[in-house]
């Protein structure tokens, strides 16, 4: 109905100049014309022009003092010709009504207040107050002066007011002919079909986002560093057992009792169950040998090890204890080469911030053969790195309680333009390989890293909250682009 009219108007009309007349004239709402303009105008059948006005409007106290007059009118007409005390004059007035009008009275030069009585100072008074609330309630001009005097007592406010002028647009017609979306099949057997005006394809619109599974960034990340350890001929460690004895997560690494990373405030001990009963007793015996006393051309730490700290149930704290249980079963055959790699979650008791978690993930390579040496590491480590992209790297010494020489992995990175540290890496040292039973001669090289950091390098992420836990955003394994590693 409100399309007919615009479109009827305009038949006979050059113009609707105002959306607002015309809506009170044909009794339409406001609101449900603009709708319409809106989409004539779409569709070129209108040319409309938007119109602003601004207009003032009696707030409700505005409303109360246009209807029964100003307080400080209220408040003179209060006050007889011979003068009124102040108690009595109070009790005849509302209290607000009191103290606006007193104020504004005085003002005014109305009526004078004295100690204990009022008196007029003037006969007679006009409360243009009330005239010009009036007045703009009625929509009549009142001067500049008076406007602001009543918007400083928050009497008046203004409101704005939008419609639209509208004209004949290029495609205009006394009648819009709906423009049909879809071809039917009673289309085709009416025949009606060759009368349709079809909607024209807008093929710049987007159309529904498609839902599917998507991975998440590190799931990509690691998906690429597994490929690249395969494509190097390792095969992956199982790594299913987040719960870790002591003994296979410290003391088979050579790491003493005694170390600060066995306490409570580096690693996540269980209550249930606190202990494991299932090691093999022929090499708990060695382990404790080399703990104590040494042996294999090493002093050992010289201290009690005790089978009760060995016994503690843990979540693991890197995934080196899956590789202790990977060697140590090795050393059980014949001794045959091995390259073994894992990528999957471990656990430590630290403070959550923008670059650490409580979990994470890391990522470990290692090869046994007969006869390895620093240089081999060094030299697997740069092909491992270029895999990833990272072609620039330097090494310093360091030290780990089960790797002994230990170099700290450093790669350039470009976007810093800095050296940033990348990895740990070293040789396993003898005290934790031959109490296993592996031949003397048989070298083990290893190296970890990270998986958050990587990821985070990738995808420009500052905060590994925003990556990994709870606080993820959904949305960004939805957004996230295809990572492409090295070369």
């Amino acid at each position: 109905m409100a399309e007919d009219a615009i479109l009827g108007f305009l038949e006979k009309n050059d113009e609707i100049s105002d959306s607002f007349k015309f809506a009170e004239q044909h009794g339409f709402l406001h609101e449900e014309i603009v709708n319409v303009i809106r989409s004539l105008n779409g569709f070129r059948f209108v040319d409309a022009q938007d119109i602003k006005r601004e207009r003032w409007v009696l707030t409700e106290e505005g409303k109360t003092y246009a209807s029964v007059g100003s307080p400080e009118f209220q408040l003179f007409s209060a006050v007889p010709p011979e003068g009124i005390a102040r108690e009595e004059l109070q009790k005849k007035l509302d209290p607000a009504v009191y103290k606006i009008g007193c104020q504004q009275a005085i003002k005014n030069k109305w009526v004078e207040m004295a100690k204990t009585q009022v008196s007029r100072k003037v006969q007679h008074a006009d409360d243009k107050v009330k005239d010009s609330l009036l007045r703009i309630q009625n929509g009549e001009a009142v001067n500049q002066e008076d406007i602001d005097a009543l918007k400083r007592r928050k009497l008046i406010s203004q409101q704005v007011w939008k419609g639209n002028s509208v004209r004949k647009g290029p495609n205009y017609a006394p009648k819009r002919k709906r423009a049909a979306t879809d071809l039917t099949r009673e289309n085709l057997q009416r025949g009606d079909w060759k009368e349709l005006e079809f909607k024209e394809y807008n093929f710049s619109a987007k159309g529904q986002p498609v839902e599917g599974g998507h991975l998440h960034p590190l799931l990509k990340v690691r998906r690429q560093i597994q490929m690249i350890f395969l494509n190097m001929g390792f095969e992956e460690m199982p790594t299913n057992n987040y719960v870790e004895s002591s003994f296979w997560n410290f003391d088979a690494l050579f790491q003493p009792q005694q170390h600060p990373a066995r306490d409570s405030h580096d690693t996540f001990f269980l209550k249930v169950p606190s202990t494991s009963k299932m090691l093999p007793e022929e090499y708990v015996e060695r382990v404790k040998q080399v703990h104590e006393s040494g042996g294999y051309q090493s002093r050992g730490y010289g201290y009690d090890w005790k089978r009760e700290e060995a016994n503690k149930n843990l979540l693991r704290t890197h995934t080196t204890a899956v590789s202790s249980r990977m060697l140590c079963a090795l050393a059980q055959k014949p001794f045959a080469p091995k390259k073994y790699y894992s990528i999957d979650r471990v656990f430590r008791n630290e403070a959550v911030d923008r670059t650490h978690l409580a979990e994470f993930h890391q990522i470990e390579g290692l090869i046994c053969d007969r006869g390895l040496t620093l240089g081999d590491l060094i030299g697997v480590l740069h092909d491992f790195f270029a895999r990833l992209g990272m072609s620039k790297l330097r090494f310093k010494p360091a030290y780990n309680p089960y790797t002994e020489p230990s170099m700290e992995i450093f790669s350039y990175h470009e976007g810093l333009k800095k050296w940033v540290e990348v990895g740990n890496s070293g040789m396993f040292r003898p005290e934790m390989l031959l109490p296993m039973g592996l031949p003397e001669d048989v070298r083990v090289i290893a190296w970890g890293l990270s998986l958050e950091r990587p990821t985070m390098i990738l995808y420009g992420i500052d905060n590994i909250r925003d990556l990994f836990g709870p606080k993820v955003d959904i949305g960004l394994i939805k957004r996230n682009p295809i990572c492409r590693l090295g070369i």
